[in-house]
C-alpha cells in the first residue's frame, strides 16, 4: 500500500514538472517572437539615413577634435556645370605632311650614313652621302652645256644686234645662231634642274667645281624614325633610304562610334590617357572631324590638338579619352565625397550634437545613385530628398569608413 501512494506521488510531481517546461518553452518562442517582429520593424528603416545591418554602413560619431584632425569640410550639395561625357579610343597619330620618307631618284652607292635612329634634325640637314660614276658623268655634262651655252647666248646677241640694224648679217645665220643657243639653254636647264633636285650646288660646277659625293638632305624637321641602308649599299631610284617624323605636331585620333557622333562638334574639350602612363590625364581640343566612315564597327575618325605634348608622345600610341559634350548645371560632389560599400554609393549626411558642453559630428550615410564624371566631379541623385538645409561631408569620405572599422576596410572605397 505505501508503495502504491508512494507511486502516485511521483507520478504527479513529474506531471507537474512536464506542464511547466512547456509554459517556459511556449513563453521564449513568444518572447523570441516578439523579438523578431522588432527586428523586423528596426530593418526597414529608410537605408538612405543609416542602417544598423552589419551588411551596411552605419552612423558615424565623431568628437571635435577628431573631426578637426581629419580635416573634413562640410557643406549643402552644390550645384556645378558638368559635360555630357562620351567614352571613346583612339591612337595618337601624324598627319601626312609631318612624315616623310626619304629617296634618292639617282641610283648610286651608300658612301656616309651621318644620323641614327631618334636623332633630331632641322630641314636641309645632311642626312647622308650617296656616289657614283654617273653622278660625275652629270656634273660634267652640266658644265660643258654651261660653257656652250655661255658661247651662244653672246653669239646670239651679237647676231641679233646685227640683224636688227641690218649690218651685214646674214638672216640664216642669225637664225641659225639662235637655234642653237636655244637647244643648249634647254639642255643646260635639264641638267640644272636635274642637279637641284640631287641637291648640288650649281653654283660650283659653274666654276668647275665637280663634286664626288651626292648630299641627301632632310625635306622638314624632325626625328630619324628607321634606316633602311647600310654603307656601300647600292640603291635603286626611287629605293627607300630613310624615314623621318615630326611629333611637335602629334595629336589625338580618337574613334566615335555611329550612335555618338551626333554629340561631337567642333571645339569640344578632350581628356585622355596613355596606355604607358593610365593615371594621367592629357587635354585637346577637337579640330576636325571626318566626313566618312571608318572600319566595322561603324566609326568616326575625330581629330583633337593635344594642349601639352610631351616628349614620350609617338605616334600609334593607344589613348582611351572623353569627349565633354554639352554643359548642364547639375547636383556633384567631389569625388573624395563618396565612398563605394557592398557595391553601392554612399555620401554623408552631417548633423551635430552637444551634450554637457561637447560638440559631438554625426555622419549618417545616404545611398545615392550616380551619372556623370567630369574634372573630379560627380553627379549625383538622391533616392530622397534631404532635410530642409541638410549638410554634407565634402571630403575625406573613406576616412570616415576607415574610423568606424578599422582594419575592416576591404570592401570600402572611394568612388571611380
Amino acid at each position: 500500500m505505501k508503495i502504491h501512494i508512494l507511486f502516485i506521488s511521483i507520478l504527479i510531481l513529474a506531471t507537474f514538472h512536464f506542464a511547466s517546461c512547456m509554459s517556459k518553452t511556449a513563453n521564449n518562442k513568444n518572447v523570441e517572437a516578439d523579438r523578431n517582429q522588432a527586428l523586423s520593424k528596426d530593418t526597414h528603416m529608410d537605408p538612405i539615413y543609416y542602417s544598423h545591418n552589419e551588411k551596411e554602413v552605419g552612423a558615424i560619431r565623431l568628437s571635435a577634435l577628431k573631426f578637426k584632425s581629419l580635416g573634413i569640410k562640410v557643406g549643402n550639395i552644390p550645384t556645378r556645370d558638368l559635360s555630357g561625357v562620351v567614352n571613346a579610343n583612339g591612337w595618337l597619330e601624324l598627319f601626312p605632311q609631318h612624315k616623310a620618307v626619304i629617296t634618292t631618284i639617282f641610283g648610286a652607292n651608300i658612301t656616309e650614313i651621318k644620323v641614327i635612329k631618334g636623332e633630331k634634325v632641322k630641314k636641309n640637314q645632311i642626312l647622308a652621302y650617296l656616289s657614283h660614276p654617273n653622278l660625275i658623268n652629270l656634273q660634267t655634262a652640266y658644265t660643258r652645256t654651261y660653257n656652250q651655252m655661255q658661247f651662244l647666248e653672246r653669239e646670239y646677241h651679237r647676231q641679233k644686234r646685227l640683224h636688227d640694224e641690218k649690218i651685214g648679217s646674214d638672216d640664216d645665220i642669225y637664225q641659225q645662231t639662235k637655234a642653237r643657243y636655244q637647244i643648249i639653254k634647254s639642255e643646260f636647264e635639264g641638267y640644272d634642274a636635274q642637279l637641284k633636285q640631287l641637291n648640288l650646288d650649281v653654283k660650283k660646277l659653274e666654276n668647275g667645281n665637280i663634286s664626288q659625293y651626292l648630299p641627301v638632305v632632310s625635306p622638314i624637321d624632325g626625328y630619324i624614325e628607321k634606316i633602311l641602308v647600310q654603307t656601300g649599299q647600292f640603291v635603286d631610284p626611287q629605293a627607300q633610304i630613310l624615314s623621318i617624323i615630326n611629333n611637335d605636331f602629334i595629336h589625338a585620333d580618337i574613334l566615335v562610334s555611329e550612335k555618338d557622333i551626333h554629340k561631337v562638334k567642333m571645339g569640344q574639350k578632350v581628356s585622355f590617357t596613355v596606355d604607358s602612363v593610365p593615371k594621367k590625364n592629357f587635354s585637346a581640343t577637337i579640330f576636325s572631324i571626318e566626313k566618312n566612315f571608318k572600319r566595322n564597327p561603324r566609326v568616326v575618325r575625330v581629330h583633337a590638338e593635344i594642349h601639352q605634348k610631351e616628349y614620350f608622345f609617338i605616334p600609334g600610341m593607344r589613348i582611351h579619352g572623353k569627349i565633354y559634350t554639352d554643359d548642364s548645371s547639375i547636383h556633384a560632389l567631389p569625388e573624395e565625397a563618396i565612398i563605394i560599400k557592398n557595391g553601392k554609393p554612399y555620401i554623408f549626411l552631417v548633423e551635430t550634437n552637444e551634450q554637457d558642453n561637447k560638440m559631438e559630428w554625426v555622419f549618417n550615410p545616404v545611398e545615392i545613385r550616380t551619372g556623370i564624371s567630369d574634372r573630379g566631379w560627380v553627379e549625383i541623385s538622391l533616392l530622397k530628398p534631404l532635410p530642409e538645409n541638410s549638410k554634407v561631408a565634402l571630403n575625406n569620405a573613406y576616412y570616415l569608413i576607415s574610423e568606424m572599422k578599422k582594419g575592416e576596410t576591404s570592401d570600402i572605397t572611394y568612388w571611380r
